[in-house]
Formats: C-alpha cells, structure tokens, sequence
C-alpha cells in the first residue's frame, strides 16, 4: 500500500430522514441499514481499506459518537478519530482534519468521502479513486467523482463538464445547485452532468493553498493549532477554536470558487441512502416491490412498501401501497413515502415538544 494515500472518513451526520431508527443518539451510519451484516461506516472503512493503509483513515465525527466509532471500528485508534465540539458544516472540519495529516506528511493524496453511501461494485470505486490519486499526484488539482445520473433527481447538486472534453478526467465548468424536476430533466437530456456525490480527491497541498485562497480566517484559525496537533494538547484547543469556525460547506467555502476543479465520471453504481425511500431502491423486494429488512409479514393487497423491526417480529399489512412502515422500540412509523421528506421536520416538531 501507499503510505501516501490519507482519507478523511465524514461521520458526524444525524440521518433524521431515517428516523425513527436514526436518531441523534445513535445516526444510521452505525446501523445496518441493509440488513447485510456490517454497519455503513464499517462498509466503508473496509472499502477505503483496500486501498488506504488503515493507519491513514482519519474519521470525522461528533464527539458524542467518539465511542460508537470506537466499537465499531476496532482497529482505529484514538488518534485516528477527530471530534467536533460543534456543528460546523463539511469545511471547517475538512480543514482540521487536513493540518493534521500535513504535519504527518506533507506529501499526502487525501480522498474525503462520508460514512453513510452505499458502493456495491468496491472493485471499480477502488479502480477509480486510484485515477483520482494518480491525477491528483500530477497536477494541482481538486477533484470530485461525479456520479453517473440515472433519473432526474431534484435532491442533488449537479456537477457541469464541457461536452466537448474527451479526457477520462474532466474540468468542471459549473457546480448546479439542486434543481427544479424540469431542470433535472433537462441536464439528464444534455448528458454533461452528474451527481455530486461528495467524494473529493486532492493533495494536501493543493486543498491548502485552495483554504488560504478562498477561506483565509479560517486557515488563520486552525493553523494556530499546528503546533500541538497531533499532541495531547490538540483536543483542548480544538474545544476551545472549533465553534469559531464560520459554518460553511466544502462545497460553498471552496469547489465553487475554485478555477483548478476536475471530475472523473464514475463507473460504479452509488446511493447516498438519503431516504427511505433510497434504501428501498437498494433492498431485494417481494413480487409486489415491497422490501422487508428483519420482519416477518404477512401481506395482502400491499405494495411498493418498505418494513422494517428491530426484531423478527410479525407484521401483518392489508391494503397498503407506498409506506415506510418501521417499528422500533417505543416508536411505530406509518407514513407515506411520497412525503418522506418530511420526516425530518416531523422529528424536529417531536424534539421540541418534548
């Protein structure tokens, strides 16, 4: 393996949108949501792992989650796991986490990916996350792969190319905001766009000089913790500078402003597992397309459903199409999935109330 190649493991995410099995005290990327015998982030570590020495794999979480990650991934260290004191969006902690490995070493390819995306084909992620590091080895680049759309999805930022561009990696013309249905179809249509998938690949060079271009403050703020990274010293600055961070995305602070930005077209197939209605698309289903994770059922006239218990509990549907039915503990869902989305709103209105 390459002792060069770093990745920044983003798991600090609620998923409320899978409430009520994710929840604040325990988000889904340390659930199985798929009923495959490894938790999301465990699916992702091992996947990086096959590429990144495990040594390498820095993960981003809330501190509060410090010793979920800890049991789930029993060959991280302590060192290996970076705690936000607070909610600071995809930058600030990006940045952290990117002076760290600097001070390790200063020749690092560092690829930043989240805990919680389903790759099924590993063989061709690893393939191109190696295209990345070897582009990203030659040239000051900041990169992205870009996820191949298959609908016209309105939940995703879209990534723009030049239709004109032969080269198996890209220059990106324009980062597109989530779009309207209309919009969506339209880009699907031009055959120049793609998901953004959140998967970025650069050196550690190239993202720092990105930071000291467009997110000075911020880079004057962490670098003050340079001397004691990496040092028992490290956790008490970072609880006393992290909340001062502006909340911005990578996104926002950095790609869109940046004239140096590639892409490489995927070729496996992702979800982001966003939704409910994302993980029924990535379950086996029945002959009426309903998908069942631990449950027994017993269905008559239902359809397009997704079911889900803690337990191999009996569920017994009639006359149901197009539900997210989850029981778990003390909470029962029985909600529609056209109005998945809002769940998180729904959650927040509970939080509240309580």
């Amino acid at each position: 393996m390459n002792n060069n190649y770093y990745a920044i493991l983003m798991a600090g995410g609620v998923g409320s949108r899978f409430w009520p099995v994710s929840t604040t005290e325990f988000p889904k990327q340390f659930h199985d949501m798929l009923g495959c015998g490894e938790t999301l982030i465990q699916k992702t570590f091992s996947r990086l792992a096959k590429l990144i020495p495990a040594e390498n794999i820095l993960i981003l979480t809330n501190e509060r989650y410090n010793d979920l990650v800890l049991q789930q991934l029993p060959m991280v260290s302590q060192n290996q796991v970076l705690l936000e004191p607070a909610m600071r969006n995809t930058a600030p902690c990006i940045l952290y986490a990117s002076l760290k490995i600097q001070k390790q070493n200063p020749d690092a390819l560092v690829v930043v990916a989240p805990s919680d995306h389903w790759i099924e084909d590993e063989t061709a992620f690893i393939e191109n996350l190696q295209t990345s590091f070897d582009f990203c080895s030659k040239e000051n680049a900041l990169m992205t792969l870009g996820i191949q759309p298959t609908f016209p999805n309105t939940g995703f930022g879209y990534i723009e190319y030049n239709k004109s561009d032969e080269n198996q990696v890209k220059k990106v013309s324009h980062f597109r905001e989530k779009p309207d249905y209309e919009t969506a179809k339209s880009f699907l249509e031009s055959g120049n766009f793609l998901w953004n998938g959140g998967i970025f690949i650069w050196s550690i060079q190239s993202v720092l000089e990105a930071f000291e271009k467009f997110q000075p403050q911020m880079l004057a703020l962490f670098s003050e913790g340079i001397p004691v990274y990496n040092t028992d010293a490290e956790a008490d600055f970072i609880l006393k500078n992290y909340a001062l961070a502006e909340n911005i995305s990578i996104d926002y602070a950095v790609m869109e402003n940046a004239n140096n930005v590639y892409v490489l077209p995927a070729d496996f197939d992702w979800n982001d597992l966003g939704t409910w209605g994302s993980l029924h698309e990535k379950l086996r289903k029945d002959a009426n397309n309903n998908a069942v994770v631990n449950a027994k059922v017993f269905l008559e006239n239902a359809s397009n459903n997704i079911i889900r218990t803690d337990a191999s509990k009996l569920i017994i549907i009639d006359g149901l199409s197009d539900y997210i039915i989850v029981d778990k503990e003390d909470v029962l869902l029985i909600f529609p999935k056209g109005k998945e989305q809002e769940i998180k709103s729904i959650v927040a209105r509970i939080e509240t109330n309580k």
